[in-house]
């Protein structure tokens, strides 16, 4: 049957009351009201205030700062919403915390990002929408569909509003070349690589090379989340000691710990671009970060899912 847009009911969770509100402005419907309740114990409750029975409902919940809850409200809104009755249920998850948890790499161990997975699944998810995966394999721990959009579109006409002069698009890692490459594709620039050592489990790392000539360039450098910005600091560092003007850097997830902007206000960065995937980071952004809303990527996808429309488009670089 034809779906209508009365049909089409937006939630929005604890951890991303902002970002679905901007959604539900792109998609000029009203965010569907619900509510969360901690007890003393540590016990969350949900409580859906909408009829959903029948209908289609999208969830839009990142599960970052605090982690554990804003994870464990996602799966009680899930269950919620199939007990009351709703004929599917996808859960928008603009940041999947434990997604660097996708391989046993060391002795008894859990694979956390299958764990959450298999939680989603259980509670009832028939869909899940999520933003640049760190590991984008994690898509094969679901058996419902998964739909891992790209930032690059958001990023991109934000990055060229810089001003940048003779731009250089810089990877991090080798491990983050292949995107890097779509950046630099998109800005039609060369494409550099830092050569990275990670030191030990701390996150103590150091940068042996830059492959790439980056001397009298504006570089800019391209991840997919930073916590603590020792990465992008590092690179930034060793880019102007390689002769680079300027440095700029442009990521998907802003998972900010408490030192990370006395780092980034220390560092030779000049502007940092980060999305609203994350809206419950536990400190104050410095001046340098500048936020770009990524709510009509994701509104777009929600309108293309609910009307049964391709959504190739939106991973277009």
């Amino acid at each position: 049957m034809p779906r209508s847009a009365d049909d089409m009911l937006v939630f929005g969770g604890s951890g991303s009351t902002k970002l679905t509100a901007r959604i539900c402005d792109y998609l000029k419907v009203p965010c569907c009201k619900g509510e969360v309740l901690r007890y003393a114990d540590g016990n969350l409750f949900v409580r859906v205030l909408e009829n959903v029975r029948g209908r289609h409902v999208y969830l839009v919940q990142s599960t970052a700062w605090p982690a554990n809850d804003n994870f464990m409200e996602l799966i009680f809104w899930i269950d919620a919403f199939k007990r009351a009755s709703a004929a599917s249920v996808t859960a928008i998850v603009p940041y999947f915390s434990y997604q660097k948890g996708d391989k046993k790499d060391e002795p008894r161990v859990s694979i956390r990002a299958r764990v959450c997975a298999d939680a989603m699944e259980a509670a009832g998810a028939n869909r899940v929408v999520t933003l640049d995966l760190h590991a984008p394999q994690v898509q094969g721990f679901f058996k419902v569909p998964v739909d891992d959009l790209y930032a690059l579109p958001v990023l991109v006409p934000e990055a060229k509003t810089l001003g940048l002069t003779n731009a250089i698009v810089v990877s991090p890692d080798v491990g983050f070349a292949k995107k890097a490459r779509q950046y630099a594709k998109a800005m039609n620039t060369p494409l550099a690589i830092a050569d990275k050592q990670r030191l030990d489990l701390d996150g103590a790392m150091t940068i042996n090379h830059i492959i790439g000539d980056v001397a009298g360039r504006s570089a800019l450098i391209v991840d997919d989340f930073t916590t603590s910005g020792g990465t992008l600091v590092e690179v930034a560092a060793a880019l102007i000691e390689r002769g680079a003007r300027e440095v700029y850097a442009a990521i998907s997830h802003g998972v900010f710990t408490d030192d990370a902007m006395r780092r980034l206000d220390a560092s030779p960065i000049r502007k940092l671009l980060v999305t609203d995937s994350i809206e419950t980071q536990p400190v104050t952004l410095s001046e340098k970060v500048k936020v770009v809303s990524v709510a009509p990527l994701l509104g777009e996808a929600i309108r293309r899912i609910h009307y049964r429309e391709s959504i190739s488009v939106l991973f277009e670089t």
